[in-house]
This record gives structure tokens, C-alpha cells and sequence, in this order.
């Protein structure tokens, strides 16, 4: 962060104490470490291999025992371990798409709240067209369109879930142009470049921070959602995949719960992490939420 004021690292250590000395933000710091470690640790710990089948019928869909501690799939692998897996691919993709969600967007909202005019009126009826279409079924139509991978799920993902932010992000910015220190600024001759970067940018970006946390939370669902419709990457192993496999092998019907639980609080817990943290955020930067 070394490209950061020293005011805004500041400010973001004196957030980040903020959302720890909050207990829900507390418990979602904890949830979200918690899954970073096994994410991060867990597959060079417990290595899995998707070709690592069983090696009799007994092997499929075998109840956790000793050797399978969370049992084993449709193939005989071992549960326990693609979970792990899972997470880490999950968190990848979810964070992969929010940065680009939130680069499009924060870029979109500030050059619309700082220029105003016809590019305002251009940029905000373009967020306005994908903010009415239905997120979900323009997603599945494009990943179908585009084909089953994790780059495609990706760019799917975070180049339709940018208008929120774009909205929020010129709402502040419309605030802060007005504002006597940008008048002051500007009379001094500083461009609109160095206003924006130097200025505005610092300004909005705890608010733009916060924002991220709920959009990952947003990415990892939808992320899952494909997958589990059959439109995820069936080379990669990630949480949504699982689900999607548990269901089409009947799993379900066959009573093997050791098959569909991992993934589905897996899914739970991480997204719980980041909504409690970022909702613990927007209370903290929002001083009509944090009077409350």
C-alpha cells in the first residue's frame, strides 16, 4: 500500500481496528481468516487429485470413515480433500470477479460524477440498462454462450456486477466536487487528473472498500450458482461444481449428506464472513448507519 497517503493507510488501520472491536464484524474477520488459511494451507496439506477414482464399487459414496474422513464422491474420491480444493478455487474466482467489478465500476462512477455533462448522462444510461436486466439469467445466458471455464466465469461474473457500484461511487464523488477543498484545489491549477487521483480517489475509496466486501460475497453466489446449473468448469474443482455433481449423481436421494453438506457451508460460512464484515463497514464509514 505503499502508493496510498499516509492519512488514507491511516484510515484504513483505523477501520480495520474499528470492524474488530465490533462483534459481528469480529465473528466475520474470523470466519473469513479462518477460511484463507484452509484455502490458502489446506491443498498442499491435503493434496487432491481429480484422478485419484476409487478403486472398487465399496469406494463410491462411502460414509466418513477413518481413511475418508467427510466419505467419498460418485468416483471414490475423498471429500474431505476437494473441499479443501473447492475453497480455495471458489474464493479465486470470487475475488478475481470482484476486482474487476469494482474497477469498472469505480471508473464508470467517478468519471460520471466528476464530469458531469453529456458523458454523466452517457455512462449512467448505460448503468441504468444493466441495473434493469435481470443479473441472474443475463449471467447463465452468457456463460452458456461463451463457453464452461474459469476465465469465462470470471469475466461473466464481475462485467455484470459493476452498476452498484458505479451508482454509489458517483453519488460520492457528486459530493465531494463540490466540496470547498476540490474548489480550492482546482483554483490553485491542479488538472483533473491529480484532483482525481490525489483527491477524490483517496476520498471515496474507504467507501469503495467497503462496497468490495459485499460484492466478493455476491461473486462466491454467483460463482456457485452457475456451477451448480452445470455451467461451471468441470476440469476445476470449486464449491458450485461440487453441488452440481452431488445432485446430478443423486447423492441426495441415496441419503450420502457427507457429499452435499462440506460445499453448502462452505459456501455459508464465507459468504456470512463478508456480510457480517462488510455490513460492519458500511456502519462504521456511513455516520448516518454509525448514529444508530
Amino acid at each position: 500500500m505503499s502508493w496510498l497517503s499516509p492519512e488514507t493507510r491511516a484510515g484504513i488501520r483505523r477501520t480495520a481496528g474499528l470492524v474488530w472491536e465490533d462483534r459481528l464484524g469480529r465473528v466475520g474477520l474470523i470466519l473469513l481468516g479462518s477460511t484463507l488459511v484452509v484455502a490458502v494451507l489446506g491443498p498442499i496439506i491435503f493434496p487432491f487429485d481429480p484422478q485419484d477414482f476409487g478403486k472398487t464399487a465399496a469406494d463410491i459414496l462411502s460414509p466418513p470413515s477413518a481413511v475418508h474422513w467427510l466419505g467419498t464422491d460418485e468416483l471414490g474420491r475423498d471429500v474431505f480433500r476437494a473441499t479443501i480444493a473447492g475453497a480455495r478455487l471458489s474464493l479465486l474466482i470470487g475475488l478475481v470477479a470482484t476486482a474487476i467489478s469494482i474497477i469498472v465500476g469505480a471508473t464508470i462512477g467517478i468519471a460520471a460524477g466528476y464530469r458531469l455533462g453529456f458523458l454523466d448522462s452517457l455512462l449512467m444510461r448505460i448503468t441504468d440498462f444493466f441495473l434493469v436486466l435481470p443479473a441472474l439469467p443475463l449471467i447463465i445466458v452468457l456463460a452458456a454462450l461463451f463457453g464452461q471455464s474459469t476465465v469465462v466465469l470470471v469475466l461473466v461474473i464481475g462485467l455484470t456486477s459493476w452498476p452498484s457500484t458505479a451508482r454509489i461511487v458517483r453519488s460520492q464523488v457528486l459530493s465531494l466536487r463540490e466540496r470547498q477543498f476540490i474548489t480550492r484545489v482546482r483554483s490553485l491549477g491542479a488538472t483533473d487528473y491529480r484532483i482525481v487521483t490525489s483527491h477524490i480517489l483517496s476520498n471515496v475509496l474507504p467507501l469503495i472498500f467497503a462496497n468490495t466486501v459485499l460484492v466478493i460475497a455476491g461473486s462466491i453466489l454467483a460463482e456457485a450458482t452457475l456451477a451448480f446449473l452445470g455451467l461451471g468448469d468441470p476440469v476445476h474443482v470449486s464449491w458450485g461444481t461440487m453441488l452440481h455433481f452431488a445432485f446430478d449423481s443423486g447423492a441426495t436421494g441415496r441419503g450420502a449428506w457427507w457429499y452435499v453438506l462440506p460445499p453448502g457451508i462452505g459456501i455459508v460460512v464465507v459468504v456470512l464472513g463478508f456480510v457480517l464484515a462488510g455490513h460492519t463497514l458500511d456502519r462504521i464509514l456511513n455516520p448516518r448507519l454509525r448514529s444508530r
